[in-house]
C-alpha cells in the first residue's frame, strides 16, 4: 500500500500492479496516518479494524498489511478495487 497523508478525503487511488495507493486526510505524525489507513481498510474490505494489520512500512510511505477475513470476499474487493473480476 503507498500512503499519501493530508488529503483533502479519504479513499482509494489508482495504484500500481505491486501496490494499493490510499489517500489520507491524516497527518503523517503520532501514528494517525497508519490509524486512518486501517480505518481505511476495514470499511472498505468491510472487516473490523482488530482484522487489519500493518506488517511492516510503520514510518515509511510504502507499508504491508495483512487483512483477516474470507480469502474469496476479500479478494473479489480487492479486484474491484482495479476494476477488475476475481
Amino acid at each position: 500500500m503507498r500512503v499519501t497523508p493530508r488529503t483533502p478525503r479519504d479513499q482509494f487511488a489508482a495504484g500500481t500492479e505491486e501496490h494499493f495507493a490510499a489517500r489520507l486526510t491524516a497527518p503523517p505524525v503520532e501514528g494517525a496516518a497508519n490509524a486512518g489507513l486501517v480505518a481505511l481498510v476495514a470499511k472498505t474490505f468491510h472487516v473490523p479494524k482488530r482484522a487489519v494489520t500493518l506488517l511492516s512500512g510503520d514510518t515509511a510511505r510504502l507499508k504491508r498489511l495483512a487483512v483477516a477475513g474470507d480469502p474469496d470476499a476479500l479478494a473479489k474487493i480487492a479486484a474491484s478495487l482495479y476494476g477488475r473480476e476475481p
